[in-house]
């Protein structure tokens, strides 16, 4: 933790939230608090490379070459 810490106060609703959003139980308040502030302030544009893998993806699946999860399932034992 950082050396400048503080106490907040949130009503039960709000931490009820909170704990939902942990990681693992053992994650602190900060950590989520932290977690939620990043993603809400990162850049949300994908990359080239990731929307050229994205396409290929797609065109792939428009073309029938995936498999299905019941397939997997079959091939791994699962009923």
């Amino acid at each position: 933790m950082d050396s400048q810490e503080t106490t907040i106060q949130v009503n039960k609703r709000v931490k009820r939230e909170l704990d939902v959003l942990k990681l693992h139980p053992r994650e602190s308040y900060n950590d989520v608090i932290e977690r939620l502030i990043v993603t809400e302030t990162e850049d949300e544009e994908l990359s080239p490379e990731t929307l050229k893998h994205i396409e290929q993806s797609l065109k792939e699946i428009r073309a029938g070459k995936y498999v299905s999860l019941e397939q997997v399932k079959r091939k791994a034992g699962f009923k």
